[in-house]
């Protein structure tokens, strides 16, 4: 118990620190454990985000994928009607975490883009295309509320659904717009769950429709920042 405190402890430190992505990349290579990584990313809330490594990424390497998520959120923030912010892949190492309300990108009960989501989109694309080193996961959320004539159960099914509908129907409008499939690693759609505000008040329900997009290091990339050759 006492050291889950004290990991937690240089778990926050490291969040809530104002270091730019370079210092945090190479703090957090340098610590690399299961047990802080865990817990940084369920802090950050997407544990399952990553590209598949063999082994912990270095010290050095993670400094430099810092330095690039760096540039890659600094674009990223160019997007309109997104939050943009950093947080940490499975690895251990930055990714940029982009958030559209869903009332932006679709009307109520619909998985329809609306012609104002397609402006945001089209600026997230051009960030993609400019770090196709990036792979890209995108997750489609609901808040709590039921359907009308559903059953409790049918309703958590039924905002699963509709939650992966409008994550598919983002993907599908990046790749019209030449974003490449290959860098699309996953679509998928949590409903319910991982709310990020509360379900009992309005306000709390509009920040839990959203659909989230990350980009974090590909296998390319980290490779490139093994070898020291990352721009």
């Amino acid at each position: 118990m006492k050291f889950k405190a004290i990991s937690l402890a240089l778990c926050l430190g490291i969040v809530v620190s104002g270091c730019n992505n370079l210092q945090k990349g190479a703090g957090i290579g340098a610590a690399g454990g299961a047990v802080i990584g865990g817990i940084i990313g369920k802090i950050a809330g997407n544990t399952a985000i990553g590209a598949a490594v063999g082994a912990a990424v270095g010290t050095g390497a993670g400094a430099l994928i810092g330095r690039k998520m760096d540039k890659v959120k600094e674009q990223a923030q160019q997007i309109q009607n997104a939050q943009v912010e950093t947080v940490q892949d499975a690895n251990n190492l930055q990714a940029v975490k982009v958030t559209f309300d869903s009332g932006i990108l679709f009307t109520t009960g619909s998985a329809n883009l609306s012609d104002k989501s397609k402006t945001s989109l089209s600026e997230l694309a051009r960030v993609l295309k400019t770090n196709t080193d990036c792979d890209v996961a995108i997750q489609g959320y609901t808040d709590n509320q039921g359907w009308k004539n559903a059953t409790a159960a049918q309703s958590v099914e039924k905002n699963k659904a509709l939650s992966l509908d409008r994550a598919g129907a983002v993907s599908a409008y990046l790749q019209t717009l030449g974003v490449s499939t290959k860098q699309l690693k996953s679509v998928e759609g949590l409903g319910e769950a991982n709310p990020v505000a509360d379900n009992a008040t309005a306000a709390g329900q509009a920040q839990n429709r959203r659909v989230e997009v990350y980009l974090y290091a590909s296998q390319e990339m980290i490779q490139q920042a093994e070898a020291g050759t990352l721009q």
